[in-house]
């Protein structure tokens, strides 16, 4: 197995999450178009791809370039980007080899992409509050970006405010409502939105059918301790952990070698801690240092020496932080796009 931590993969478990959100997508009429920022990896986009995926969503140039560069042929930047001259270059060189959507929320931006040989989305706000525009302004945005040469592909958003107990109905509901009322002001203004893409893991099974027709999940692949802990899922759909070694049971902790450096230090408000651990649901990772974590554990502990399986709260985080997968297939896979924040 290696020495700890490391990230384990079940892949038996992926390949079934990666099977459920294709099969969901199909059933409520909307493409898939899973957000790659949280795997990071070719190997997992390819799995996506294999079980129905349209293309994949990524989150920045660098993220775009890998996985271009393992043949994925169908990528969306889904954030609105402020291009100079080095990223038009590297845009441009990316749209000769694949279809290629960027994100833009504002003419002024918009006005960077023009003459590069890709298609815009127009991001609207539903509800997050960090990006994009009021919906009723997406046909005005939608008509300057055409104006300039552009082809508008459609409007999305992002339902991030879902993170929070309770709120992925709510959340998936303001996003319909955004995206139906920027389809309609792009009509108005001569720019139809030929997509509508929206779509959260905490949100996405409340995705309004008729409206969203794309969606863009991305933790569902593995899951992590703020989905357990929203109920979006179980610890049976929990792929990905983080193999730590019990390093000190001293005054009664169980203190392992996994800190900050191997799981990220995420912890939303309402999280009952820095993360789970697999197969003791009554477990806590309740303080977090660069090296270690403190787990409170219920119940007879675990031997100074053992091994556990910690469930890192923000998933996405403890993938960039590591180099590869350890498979419980055997092998590993590379973390090809870690680090590629630009």
């Amino acid at each position: 197995m290696g020495d700890t931590p490391h990230l384990r993969l079940d892949v038996e478990v992926l390949d079934r999450n990666i099977a459920a959100m294709a099969q969901r997508a199909r059933a409520g009429g909307a493409r898939l178009r899973p957000h790659a920022k949280t795997h990071k990896c070719p190997q997992v986009g390819r799995r996506q791809l294999a079980a129905g995926a349209d293309g994949l969503t990524v989150a920045t140039i660098g993220e775009a370039e890998v996985f271009a560069e393992a043949g994925v042929t169908d990528l969306f930047i889904a954030y609105p980007l402020w291009v100079d001259a080095d990223a038009a270059s590297r845009l441009r060189a990316l749209a000769g080899r694949v279809r290629l959507a960027v994100g833009c929320d504002s003419a002024v931006a918009g006005a960077n992409l023009a003459g590069l040989p890709l298609e815009v989305m127009v991001e609207v706000d539903s509800g997050h509050h960090r990006t994009g525009v009021r919906p009723a302004d997406a046909g005005t945005l939608a008509a300057a970006l055409a104006g300039s040469g552009l082809t508008v592909r459609g409007v999305f958003t992002f339902p991030g405010h879902s993170y929070a107990p309770g709120a992925g109905r709510g959340a998936a509901q303001e996003e319909a409502a955004a995206l139906a009322e920027a389809a309609r002001a792009m009509a108005a203004a001569g720019v139809p939105a030929g997509v509508t893409s929206g779509g959260s893991t905490p949100s996405v099974a409340f995705a309004g059918p008729g409206v969203v027709d794309e969606l863009r999940p991305g933790v569902y692949v593995f899951g992590d301790a703020q989905q357990v802990e929203l109920g979006t899922i179980g610890f049976d759909e929990v792929a990905l952990t983080v193999v730590a070694t019990v390093v000190s049971l001293a005054g009664g902790r169980v203190v392992t070698d996994a800190g900050s450096k191997a799981l990220g230090a995420d912890r939303a408000g309402w999280a009952s801690g820095y993360g789970r651990v697999l197969g003791e649901p009554d477990a806590r990772v309740v303080a977090l240092s660069e090296h270690h974590s403190t787990i409170s554990w219920p119940g007879p502990l675990p031997a100074l020496g053992s091994r556990v399986l910690v469930v890192p709260n923000h998933v996405c985080n403890t993938v960039n932080l590591a180099r590869e997968y350890h498979l419980s297939s055997g092998g590993t896979w590379p973390v090809a796009a870690r680090g590629r924040n630009c």
